[in-house]
């Protein structure tokens, strides 16, 4: 809030009012049973006039324009729709936090490319070893979704579900029914549901077009797990990168919306939903008027690719690329910064089975603009694997068009549902939470990221530490969390009670580790 003119403050009161005027922090809207309720208040030393109400009838007639109409046949025709989402998730999955606490209430931002439930954890003050619960309890969190089809498919968060031993939906009436998880996106954030036994559940459709600037919002959820709850706002922005994953295009709203919302939608004045409620912007932990939705083109994209599979696969171009700065359009002969430079192309990828070289510029996919890096990712990822692309390349100052066939990106069968386990119920556990090494910044292109250690668990034992990068895992490289845990049930398929694992530490080369395998 730079800028801002405080007139008729004191010396005291400024100092304060820096103070409360912190970096602000992204997060996530899951609500977790147990854990303190933060309620935002108003920070001293700000001067107010009053205002009439601009909905008053005296402020009304005044102007000569009606007072705005009420939303009440909007929401009696789309809360029936609307559920709370109650979950079960057994604790050995929380691991050490990974931002600390600065001393005076204030939290430094999480790093990106952490998992949306990381930030959860962060935000509700999962303190390390000293504050953390211990293994095999459960903990209960609660966050919203809404049915899309009669027969009882719904729409949540991948953060609200994820690693759910147990899933219950509640609506409208009070009915609570046991969900099943059909699968997840955690890069989008996005998870499917699925109540069975009945055929004639109230839904709600997707926008067919995109909400525009200024447009009415209404926000349906579970707040704090008060239950259904109503709150309305307008459209703010479009196109927002929060730094939660790598295809950020977030619907910014400010309708307020709080912790617990997660996975409730967000609709249109026709009843239709405009995106997906998933994080705010807050100090606090609550609403301050910044929410950002996941827009109702992507979810539905997911969605469909979620109910036909149990998981989502995307177009895989195979390139590494950052976005044209003024600077390097200069330098390239651009009139125009725009487009994603190549870094460099993976080998074996269709980029570089293609010709595509370090230093070229995508200009466009198919003959549609390509903005920056961001928009190049968006758009190959919506296209199918196998499918036939053309790029507008930019190359050594000459413009051409290259044809090349997409592939599916590797290691993207995310989270198909899978509530089978062993036949005992366990699963191998090493007590690590990790991420891809190419989404967390600094941790370089290749391995996976320690992003929380169980204390508790056989990984500490052998000195494994947040940070420390994992190259493979028994014998075999790993990119995500999937490759992980394959190599892990194989070992222990095989009979395996340890697996070797090469991992490499911020002050020394790689190395490797034998770490003996749980069941958690």
């Amino acid at each position: 809030m730079q800028g801002d003119q405080f007139d008729h403050v004191s010396a005291q009161t400024e100092a304060h009012i820096r103070k409360v005027l912190r970096p602000r922090r992204l997060s996530l809207l899951a609500s977790a049973a147990g854990l303190s309720m933060v309620v935002a208040l108003g920070g001293a030393g700000y001067l107010t006039r009053e205002m009439p109400s601009l909905t008053s009838p005296a402020y009304a007639a005044e102007n000569g324009k009606p007072a705005p109409a009420g939303f009440g046949d909007l929401v009696d025709k789309v809360k029936p729709a609307v559920i709370s989402v109650r979950v079960k998730i057994d604790d050995d999955r929380q691991t050490t936090p990974l931002v600390r606490d600065d001393g005076d209430g204030d939290q430094m931002q999480m790093p990106r490319g952490l998992a949306p439930f990381q930030q959860f954890e962060r935000q509700f003050g999962f303190r390390g070893p000293e504050g953390m619960p211990k293994r095999h309890q459960m903990i209960t969190g609660e966050g919203s979704g809404f049915f899309i089809t009669a027969d009882g498919y719904a729409v949540t968060n991948n953060h609200v579900v994820d690693h759910a031993k147990s899933v219950q939906v509640t609506t409208d009436d009070g009915t609570i029914y046991t969900a099943k998880v059909v699968g997840t996106d955690d890069k989008t954030d996005l998870a499917l549901i699925k109540v069975d036994g009945k055929t004639d559940f109230p839904h709600v459709n997707f926008a067919d077009a995109p909400a525009r600037v200024g447009d009415w919002v209404i926000a349906v959820g579970n707040p704090f797990g008060l239950g259904g709850t109503v709150t309305a706002g307008i459209v703010s922005a479009r196109g927002r990168d929060i730094g939660s994953g790598p295809y950020d295009d977030y619907v910014q709203i400010d309708a307020p919306i709080n912790k617990g919302n997660s996975g409730g939608p967000a609709f249109d004045t026709n009843g239709n939903v405009i995106g997906v409620n998933t994080a705010i912007y807050s100090p606090s932990g609550g609403s301050v008027g910044i929410g950002f939705d996941i827009p109702a083109a992507t979810a539905k994209l997911v969605v469909s690719q979620l109910k036909d599979k149990g998981y989502v696969t995307r177009g895989w171009l195979g390139v590494q690329v950052q976005p044209v700065t003024a600077e390097i359009a200069d330098s390239l002969g651009m009139k125009q910064a725009r487009g994603a430079l190549v870094d460099s192309p993976q080998d074996g990828s269709p980029a570089a089975k293609a010709g595509i070289k370090a230093g070229d510029v995508i200009t466009a996919v198919d003959g549609k603009e390509v903005k920056d890096s961001r928009a190049l990712a968006r758009t190959i990822s919506t296209l199918t694997p196998g499918s036939s692309v053309k790029l507008d390349v930019l190359h050594n100052g000459q413009s051409k068009t290259i044809d090349l066939t997409l592939a599916e990106m590797p290691g993207d069968h995310q989270k198909v549902a899978d509530n089978s386990g062993d036949r005992d119920g366990a699963r191998p556990y090493l007590g690590l939470r990790v991420a891809p090494a190419s989404e967390v910044d600094g941790a370089g292109k290749n391995g996976v990221v320690v992003t929380g250690v169980d204390p508790d668990g056989p990984a500490a034992d052998k000195g494994l530490r947040t940070g420390d990068v994992i190259l493979d895992v028994g014998g075999k490289a790993v990119t995500n969390t999937g490759d992980v845990r394959n190599a892990l049930t194989e070992a222990s398929k095989d009979g395996k009670k340890t697996v070797l694992m090469r991992v490499k530490t911020a002050d020394s080369a790689a190395r490797f580790v034998a770490v003996p395998i749980a069941k958690g």
